[in-house]
């Protein structure tokens, strides 16, 4: 065999061999290159499931903190719900017992109108059988009660007000001192004269000048002239009460109490 011949040889032995090793490297380079992308594949997979996971557990959580704002809204109005409901109940209650006083004030007002009315014509007879002091503001008094006393626009509570405060009024009288200007019938005539009203111990008259001196005689009913002599008395108490002199034991003709 020539030398020729016999490298010819070799060398397609050589080729032969390469092409012999190379498939294999190659088949495995696609194995690898499959394996690569299957990692990846299942890397993106896995990626993908933990973003689905995390949005999953997002609006798990957002679910749940709904949940609980609502929890939190439903307990509040369940308060207020309980709160308003013991708020009606007890409207209910006080509706009821104002139900009740309407009731008793429109009983109270049916009997309280005739008591009222009793009353003031008892204090109008009193009037007319006490000493003649202040006869015409005392029954006028009178008479705008009872005026008030038929005049329904008037509550009966400010009618009995009206009433008891005439009681009052009448009942100070018998605790004070009053000087004032009248005129008076004496002795057929008309006169001008000063009142000394003394509660209701006595009433006495002196003229303006103070020459002439008189009272009131309960049992006679009328006035009757006084001695001269009580004249400085009598001058002395009126000044006292008009504030005109210093306040002092006032001298005065005082009727013997009557015998029971």
């Amino acid at each position: 065999m020539s030398t020729s011949v016999l490298k010819s040889k070799i060398k397609a032995g050589v080729i032969g061999f390469t092409l012999i090793a190379l498939v294999p490297t190659t088949a495995w380079a696609d194995a690898t290159d499959d394996i690569v992308r299957a990692g990846v594949q299942r890397g993106k997979s896995a990626v993908a499931s933990q973003n689905r996971i995390n949005k999953i557990s997002e609006d798990t959580e957002k679910v749940i903190s709904k949940y609980h704002q609502q929890r939190k809204s439903v307990e509040v109005l369940k308060k207020f719900n309980d709160r308003l409901r013991r708020t009606l109940q007890a409207q209910e209650v006080a509706m009821a017992k104002l139900e009740r006083s309407i009731e008793d004030a429109s009983l109270i007002e049916r009997q309280i109108v005739p008591l009222m009315l009793r009353m003031i014509s008892g204090l109008e007879s009193f009037i007319e059988a006490d000493i003649p002091f202040k006869l015409d503001e005392r029954k006028a008094r009178v008479q705008r009660i009872k005026g008030y006393l038929t005049n329904a626009n008037i509550a009966a509570a400010e009618r009995f007000r009206q009433v008891l405060d005439a009681y009052a009024t009448e009942n100070t009288y018998g605790k004070t001192v009053d000087v004032y200007t009248e005129e008076l019938d004496l002795d057929g005539s008309k006169r001008t004269v000063n009142i000394l009203q003394v509660g209701r111990a006595g009433l006495y008259y002196q003229t303006i000048d103070g020459t002439e001196s008189g009272f009131w005689d309960k049992g006679d009913k009328q006035w009757k002239i006084l001695d001269v002599a009580h004249n400085e008395g009598i001058s002395q108490a009126i000044r006292i009460s008009v504030g005109k002199a210093p306040k002092d034991l006032m001298t005065l003709p005082i009727a013997a109490p009557e015998k029971i």
